[in-house]
């Protein structure tokens, strides 16, 4: 993966020159009035070679606001095709944050919000990347480690939103491992890919049933982060849903909401790339990333509804719909993770129900958790990187929904409390004892128009996130 600007932090009295990019804040800058008062506006001046870029009122700026604003002027230099500049650091005093935090959020909106995928696209000449020089006057050191991790933070976001655009004639549960195997030799990651046979042999039987109708069966992907060994080390372990392509199979999607499936693997290239990430920050917590791939189609010996399954945990499930494919991998999934790792927390993320749209829209991401700290700390994580959450029940009376009548529990409980039924599910495969917390990103795990920092389609919700709440615990 290339980045389309090359972001580096120099003295200023080293600058060789070129367009200069200021930032004001109003009221308190009378130049503001004529380059507008919403933050991201830009106003040239081509002949100061100076470009001054609102920062927005002063009392409201904050470190998302930079984000944004890194976003804007990055958009901005693209089509004004300026091939580099520097900006002046210590103009962004202004936005009342220090020097480092400033330029570290800055430089996470320049290089999120540079993205594009390319990849499929005929015709179009590369372009050099454009060099943009941060210019520091003081806290050097501090300032180039702080943009430094905001790159591989960025790195980090920008590899899930790759991975999941890659269409599902691409993508698929085997090439998926593959393209992992190489990611983990190049990270420094443990690798150990479970196929369709050791799955079956050890009694996963939902994630081997969710992938029998497609012609590339299962995989279970387990990447590991060994940190640095303290007096606990169990890990933190990551569980994440990648259906490579989900049809809904025999509960078949509509014309409409068949389009655009290839996202429904989201939350597991959000685990990828967040292990990814932490070896390339060399984070010292112990980390294990288990991603379950399956792609979910129809054919003659595809799971049908009033199947039952036996899980990997032993329990029994009644299939209701096979569009309710998610929670059955990650069923398998979860089991998997406490039986080997016995980790000290588990988080999952998951594409998993139309449901938390209806409920948060696409600002925030539901939350369902048996586990107040893991659960506020996942919260607190959020509100600092932006990438937001909003706590869901999972109230014990909400398990009569998916009470199995010929089997242990069922698959889905119809329409009512839908995303909290799909955490109630997940519920049933964490033991009483590991603190647990399932992330339903349906409704931010791509986005439909652009935003700020980031182009229409996969945002890679989550990695940020994730990475902000380990690296918290140390």
């Amino acid at each position: 993966m290339s980045r389309i600007i090359d972001l580096n932090v120099i003295k200023k009295d080293e600058w060789m020159g070129g367009l200069l990019i200021r930032f004001a804040a109003a009221p308190e800058s009378l130049s503001l009035a004529s380059a507008g008062k919403e933050a991201g506006d830009v106003r040239l001046n081509p002949a100061e070679k100076e470009a001054l870029v609102s920062l927005g009122l002063k009392d409201k700026v904050k470190a998302e606001t930079l984000r944004r604003v890194g976003g804007a002027l990055v958009r901005w230099l693209e089509k004004n095709e300026i091939e580099g500049a520097g900006v002046d650091l210590a103009s962004l005093t202004e936005s009342g944050l220090p020097v480092p935090e400033a330029a570290f959020a800055l430089a996470e909106g320049l290089l999120l919000g540079a993205f594009k995928f390319k990849r499929h696209k005929t015709g179009q000449a590369a372009r050099p990347a454009i060099i943009i020089n941060l210019l520091a006057e003081s806290a050097l050191d501090e300032t180039t480690a702080l943009v430094e991790k905001a790159g591989v933070l960025a790195d980090g976001t920008n590899l899930a939103r790759e991975l999941t655009h890659e269409p599902p004639n691409v993508i698929n549960p085997v090439t998926l491992a593959e393209k992992v195997k190489n990611l983990a030799a190049e990270a420094g990651l443990k690798c150990t890919i479970l196929d369709e046979r050791q799955l079956a042999e050890m009694g996963a039987g939902a994630i081997v049933a969710v992938g029998k109708g497609s012609a590339t069966p299962s995989r279970l992907i387990v990447l590991e982060h060994e940190g640095v060994p303290n007096g606990d080390n169990r890990p933190v372990a990551l569980v994440g849903k990648a259906i490579t392509f989900d049809t809904g199979g025999y509960s078949l999607k509509s014309v409409e909401g068949i389009v655009g499936m290839k996202y429904d693997k989201s939350g597991g290239m959000v685990v990828i790339a967040a292990l990814v990430a932490a070896a390339r920050l060399r984070l010292k917590t112990r980390i294990v990333g288990v991603v379950a791939a399956a792609e979910n189609m129809i054919s003659g010996i595809a799971y049908r509804p009033n199947d039952i399954l036996k899980s990997l945990s032993g329990k029994t499930i009644e299939i209701i719909s096979t569009d309710a494919e998610g929670r059955l991998v990650l069923a398998d999934a979860l089991t998997y993770t406490q039986q080997a790792y016995g980790p000290r927390a588990v988080i999952d993320l998951a594409t998993l129900t139309g449901g938390v749209i209806t409920a948060l829209g696409s600002v925030r991401a539901g939350i369902m958790s048996n586990d107040e700290g893991l659960s506020q700390a996942l919260i607190a994580a959020g509100e600092s990187t932006y990438e937001r959450l909003w706590p869901l029940p999972l109230d014990e009376e909400y398990f009569e929904q998916i009470k199995g009548d010929d089997s242990d529990i069922k698959n889905s409980g119809g329409k009512k409390a839908h995303p909290v039924i799909g955490g109630m599910f997940l519920k049933q495969f964490v033991g009483d004892s590991t603190p647990w917390a399932h992330i339903d990103i349906a409704g931010v795990g791509n986005a439909e128009a652009d935003l700020p920092y980031c182009p229409k389609g996969a945002t890679g919700f989550g990695v940020r996130l994730l990475l902000e709440y380990i690296q918290n615990l140390a």
